[in-house]
């Protein structure tokens, strides 16, 4: 059971009414995530990551998930929502250059989030912070693949896409280790786990 399907269980607050302005809040933690960056090229480092794999760790898989997809229909609706944006360009435009395929891990980062979560990986920090460790890695595989399609494999698209961030990722998944475990214990006391 997730963070948020236990507060909902306990608050007697389940379903679309509820769940519908969750999600869209999750989508506009992604949007201010991502406003907050280290201007990288081709692809920017910002927070997106750890609010994907935050998003997934307290809403689910569904949910986060869910929110992870109204971000990205956003921003293919020309919004300002990604980094970069709008100097960088907006909607399918922008979605289709170097940054499309990590746009499209951030689902996939909710999902195992939200997966590992649901097992309860989020409930101490040395699971918390491999199941974060593998979230975050996931987005690699459709992010790289991209990545070397647009701007071709004869570059280093090593160290242009993964080398930069792998500190940057180890240390958000610290502090998903520390915050999400801690928020547990803070519902154990309380009686509400």
């Amino acid at each position: 059971m997730t963070l948020y399907d236990t507060l909902a269980l306990r608050s007697g607050r389940r379903g679309v009414a509820t769940d519908v302005p969750v999600v869209l809040a999750g989508s506009l933690l992604l949007v201010l995530s991502a406003k907050f960056q280290v201007p990288f090229f081709p692809v920017p480092m910002s927070m997106q990551t750890f609010v994907a794999i935050g998003l997934g760790l307290a809403l689910g898989p569904v949910r986060g998930a869910l929110a992870v997809a109204l971000y990205l229909a956003q921003g293919a609706a020309g919004f300002a929502v990604f980094a970069g944006t709008p100097e960088r360009g907006l909607g399918l435009a922008y979605m289709m250059g170097p940054t499309g395929g990590f746009l499209i891990g951030f689902v996939l980062v909710a999902l195992a989030a939200g997966w590992l979560a649901g097992r309860g990986f989020d409930r101490n920090p040395v699971t918390a912070m491999a199941a974060a460790l593998l979230a975050s890695a996931i987005i690699y595989l459709p992010g790289l693949l991209w990545l070397g399609a647009v701007i071709g494999w004869d570059k280093p698209v090593l160290a242009l896409g993964l080398y930069p961030f792998i500190p940057g990722d180890i240390a958000k998944a610290m502090l998903a280790a520390i915050a999400f475990p801690a928020i547990w214990k803070w519902l154990s006391a309380r009686g509400m786990s």
